[in-house]
């Protein structure tokens, strides 16, 4: 497996035209926050450290490859993982206006690398995928099967989770069989990143 590590707490280590992409994305997701609910109200620098460095974080522990961020609402993780990696990326997102702003944020930002699908999870049409995303979603019980239904035999899933990872896990455990790796979150104390890989109907 990969040997990471991640960013310090309150860090972005990153050139400074990165940078400024991620200003204007959080620009973008302000100004739209005001005529749809894409996140909670909050000054901006707690915007950036709650959702752009909480999303961020996740790069180090991505393999290269085709990336899918199911639920991808106003675009965290997606959006911000696209700024940080050029590669295929596919946002999935049903509710209609949420993917509007996908779409704008995506052309604004110039990530021609993104594609967005406005469709439930379900009815989405992908190619094979290395990685799967998603934050603050749903549980591992439905997060792992949407998962195992897009990725490829060797791709991974990464997924932020809070103080309820030990009660998912356990719930998941006698219908899924995975490798699961832990991270400690660098933006907040009570939150868990799990990398899970080898992902297969337990008795399969």
């Amino acid at each position: 497996m990969f040997h990471v590590k991640l960013p310090e707490a309150g860090t972005l280590d990153v050139p400074r035209e990165t940078e400024a992409r991620l200003r204007a994305y959080l620009a973008l997701l302000q100004s739209w926050n005001a005529r749809i609910n894409l996140v909670a109200q909050a000054p901006e620098e707690q915007l950036w450290r709650r959702h752009i460095l909480d999303s961020w974080q996740l790069l180090p522990l991505l393999p290269d490859g085709v990336l899918a961020d199911l639920g991808s609402g106003g675009g965290l993780p997606g959006i911000v993982i696209a700024i940080g990696r050029e590669q295929e990326t596919h946002l999935v997102e049903s509710d209609r206006r949420k993917s509007a702003f996908l779409i704008e944020a995506s052309r604004a930002l110039g990530l021609r690398h993104v594609t967005v699908h406005p469709a439930r999870i379900e009815a989405a049409r992908l190619p094979a995928i290395q990685v799967v995303t998603a934050r603050a979603l749903a549980p591992l019980k439905l997060l792992v099967p949407q998962a195992a239904r897009f990725l490829a035999p060797d791709g991974i899933a990464v997924f932020p989770k809070g103080r309820s990872v030990d009660a998912e896990l356990t719930e998941v455990a006698p219908h899924w069989f995975m490798q699961v790796e832990r991270f400690q979150s660098r933006t907040d104390d009570q939150a868990t990143i799990l990398r899970l890989s080898e992902i297969r109907p337990a008795g399969a």
